[in-house]
């Protein structure tokens, strides 16, 4: 009787915990070995794997992945871009529902708002940089509160802490105490790119690329719809 295959180890960010714990099932069930995944801030993430932690596999937002792979911290070549991610806006569920159907309705709901949440990574600089270009981070700086690492802005809205909130849907789905308004404006849509590749000095390199080959596979592009993700656009 063979041994079971060593279970792989994975680092994620947040914002894909949900669809990697999901896409890491599914591959089981296809017969490929367990999966182990910790997910910790984008941030955080990226730094243990510049430090040479050892892990598999790591998945990151595209621009992380790209820096690691430049400090050849990845395995030439085996970068797979998994899933795209679009950012929502959320309020506290009781509360007034501000019109953020247009660009300007949004921007006017945003000087409006008391206080509003962002998240750390390419999403978070992303909306700042919408606010530069809309001419109202003067206005705005004192009322901008950037989530904690690996704390859903979801939860700061829930908690009255802010009063919009700005996060990759697949963060605010499911969390008790906001409601979602919805993605925003298509002419200021923010999306986010994840993609994963193995770790130099893996110690089960294949095992790793075969399970990034699965994450990225068509097969799984209802499993990225659930949980709030969608396949990657050759446009983006």
């Amino acid at each position: 009787m063979n041994p079971a295959p060593t279970a792989l180890t994975l680092i994620s960010s947040m914002a894909t915990r949900h669809l990697l714990t999901a896409l890491a099932q599914a591959h089981l069930r296809a017969g490929g070995p367990a999966t182990h995944i910790e997910s910790v801030g984008g941030v955080d993430a990226a730094k243990r794997v510049q430090g040479g932690e050892t892990f598999d596999v790591v998945v990151l937002a595209d621009d992380a992945i790209a820096r690691l792979d430049a400090a050849g911290r990845l395995l030439p070549g085996s970068v797979r871009p998994i899933a795209d991610s679009s950012v929502a806006i959320a309020v506290r569920t009781g509360a007034a529902l501000p019109d953020v159907g247009s660009e300007a309705a949004l921007r006017a709901a945003v000087l409006q708002a008391r206080a509003i949440g962002y998240s750390t990574g390419p999403s978070g600089t992303a909306l700042l940089q919408l606010f530069e270009r809309w001419g109202v981070m003067a206005a705005l700086k004192d009322r901008l509160v950037q989530a904690r690492p690996g704390v859903p802005v979801g939860r700061l809205v829930a908690d009255g802490e802010v009063e919009i909130g700005f996060q990759q849907l697949s963060e605010l789905l499911d969390l008790d105490g906001i409601t979602l308004l919805g993605g925003m404006p298509p002419e200021v849509d923010i999306v986010s790119r994840f993609s994963g590749a193995v770790v130099a000095g893996a110690a089960q390199p294949a095992a790793g690329l075969a399970l990034l080959d699965f994450m990225a596979s068509p097969v799984n592009d209802g499993l990225k719809r659930q949980h709030g993700m969608r396949a990657v656009s050759p446009a983006h």
